[in-house]
């Protein structure tokens, strides 16, 4: 696409509160079945006030506000959508067609195990499978998101500690992790010590080993790392931390590098979460709501969420027996639509499918990385798995940052891939195509950079002042955040 020749049409679209009249109405309710009551009957701290030229509208207008709404947005189903670190999978719409089965869709959460075989099944088979692909002994479903996940296992070894009689005091993380991890250990009560990374952008072992003592409770590691790079001294790493007591977790958000071909199990990690939305093409985000299910050794089984399913009398059930256990993480049994299309994901690919899908994915951001490192400045030599990090010292002598050429590939078409992060790269530029990408699209994706970054040397002002084409042009995005504009008005 020609940036400045954008073509197609998208409408104008007012606030609702510019829309509407008095007594219109988008739905209809049956009669009442008990005496109608008045807002006079409930508490008073439960009633909101009349809020004032709320608008009142047809169902027609809503849908069409709403569609119009979506035309304006970037999104994996209509843009190349090459976050790093957040891996866009595509979701098919086989999943959701399983998911809105009418034996799961309409499966209400307090049904009796005795009615609810199916997903019950469908929740243990899915444990199994997951359980096998990292090389795991146990996986619980219930947690509602990654973090929730990492929450989750980093309260289990926390338990498992106290359980030996000591809750230790510190978590090894390194500078290139995500930014949960620091988070999860510091709400579990730990203190935080920072892993630096050596000039290969990966983890010393020796650094390692030198900070890991009886105060170790743990190391919290993604590896792949978020430089897309494989930590190959991970066996070492986590030999070091469990000679002196301390547990290994491994952070599953870039499980997408190792499917079919390598299990964080055998590389010496007692626990890890997956994410449902990055590696088994449920939807991400908005489209959610997500799920995070946590895989252990058997050493941290005993620790794990409540409810669990476990076989009873030639079926399943869900059971609450385990003195151990953590607790509950999340209502009810996790968000069971996020599992039914996950397992859905599984069962299409087989393993065969999973391990080309890696295959594919790590091609995919090899062939970026290759074609873009003249141009772009590569974080580190080594080559990536499923994502690569570029800075932007080659554009900086120009006057051109990481933040214009996100801009300026909105009007090629793409969504900007994740931008300033790791921040132990300056100026980062963190592409992850994924497995679905086509070459043609990789290469469309590839000649947008090379014509932005040329442009920038003849007319920077012009990347610098991007986007120029999508419905609104560069806003404050520093205002945006300290001053949200969050009611309506006239």
């Amino acid at each position: 696409m020609k940036p400045d020749d954008a073509h197609g049409r998208s409408l104008d679209e007012p606030a609702l509160f510019e829309r509407g009249s008095s007594g219109r109405r988008g739905y209809t309710l049956p009669p009442l079945s008990a005496p109608e009551r008045g807002v006079e009957s409930l508490p008073a701290e439960l009633c909101r006030e009349d809020l004032p030229d709320f608008p009142e509208l047809s169902e027609m207008e809503v849908l069409r506000h709403f569609l119009r709404l979506s035309q304006w947005n970037f999104s994996a189903a209509t843009n190349f959508y090459p976050l790093g670190s957040c891996t866009m999978k595509y979701n098919p719409v086989l999943n959701e067609r399983m998911a809105r089965l009418g034996g799961f869709a309409d499966l209400h959460p307090l049904t009796p195990p005795g009615a609810a075989q199916g997903a019950l099944e469908l929740m243990a088979e899915l444990e199994r499978l997951l359980a096998e692909l990292s090389g795991m002994d146990a996986v619980s479903l219930q947690p509602a998101a990654g973090a929730h996940g990492e929450l989750a296992g980093m309260k289990m070894i926390r338990a498992h500690h106290l359980d030996h009689g000591n809750p230790r005091r510190k978590v090894l993380i390194p500078r290139s992790a995500h930014g949960t991890n620091p988070a999860s250990s510091a709400l579990c009560g730990y203190q935080v010590v920072a892993v630096e990374s050596n000039d290969r952008g990966m983890i010393d072992p020796a650094a390692v080993a030198r900070l890991t003592d009886g105060e170790t409770a743990a190391i919290m590691v993604t590896n792949p790392n978020t430089l897309g790079l494989f930590e190959k001294d991970i066996v070492r790493i986590a030999a070091a931390v469990h000679e002196k007591g301390g547990l290994v977790y491994l952070d599953g958000a870039n499980m997408n590098a190792l499917l079919g071909v390598a299990k964080p199990g055998h590389m010496g990690a007692d626990v890890l979460q997956f994410n449902l939305h990055k590696t088994f093409s449920t939807p991400h985000g908005g489209g959610g709501p997500g799920a995070g299910p946590i895989a252990v050794r058997q050493r941290l089984a005993d620790y794990l969420p409540v409810p669990r399913v476990v076989r009873a009398g030639g079926g399943y059930a869900l059971s609450e027996e385990y003195a151990k256990s953590i607790g509950r993480v999340r209502a009810f049994y996790g968000n069971f639509g996020m599992l039914v299309r996950a397992y859905a994901y599984l069962l299409s690919l087989g393993g065969d499918g999973l391990r080309r899908a890696t295959q594919m994915a790590i091609l995919n951001a090899n062939y970026v990385r290759k074609r873009l490192e003249d141009v772009l400045e590569i974080a580190y030599a080594e080559p990536c798995l499923h994502e690569c990090v570029f800075s932007d010292s080659k554009l900086q002598p120009l006057g051109v940052k990481t933040l214009d050429l996100a801009k300026r590939l909105l009007d090629y078409g793409f969504y900007a891939p994740t931008i300033y992060f790791p921040l132990i790269v300056s100026g980062a530029i963190m592409i992850e195509p994924t497995e679905s990408e086509t070459r043609e699209t990789l290469d469309e994706f590839i000649a947008a950079v090379r014509a932005i970054v040329a442009e920038a040397k003849e007319a920077p002002e012009r990347v610098k002042s991007a986007p120029h084409t999508t419905r609104v042009s560069r806003l404050d995005e520093v205002r945006a955040a300290r001053q949200p504009r969050l009611r309506w008005k006239p």
